[in-house]
């Protein structure tokens, strides 16, 4: 993957923890999908506004849930 990153990738955008749990949420809530947190990142960077689309952009966010198990949507123990 580091390779076709570095060939392709723009930009990195950071989103916080707490970010990432409320796009996870909407995931469920929305579309009842349980993403793992590095599978809702991208949509987490949507929603807090950490990016947005220029005009006429078109957008595509993949989701994955490969390594979820039970989702609770809370932040877990420092």
């Amino acid at each position: 993957m580091f390779p076709i990153a570095r060939a392709y990738v723009e930009q990195t955008i950071l989103v916080t923890d707490q970010q990432i749990l409320q796009a996870q949420k909407v995931l469920w809530d929305a579309l009842r999908v349980a993403a793992e947190p590095g599978g809702a990142a991208a949509l987490a960077a949507l929603l807090s506004g950490r990016y947005a689309p220029h005009t006429n952009e078109r957008v595509a966010v993949i989701v994955c849930g490969g390594n979820t198990s039970a989702v609770t949507f809370e932040a877990a123990p420092a």
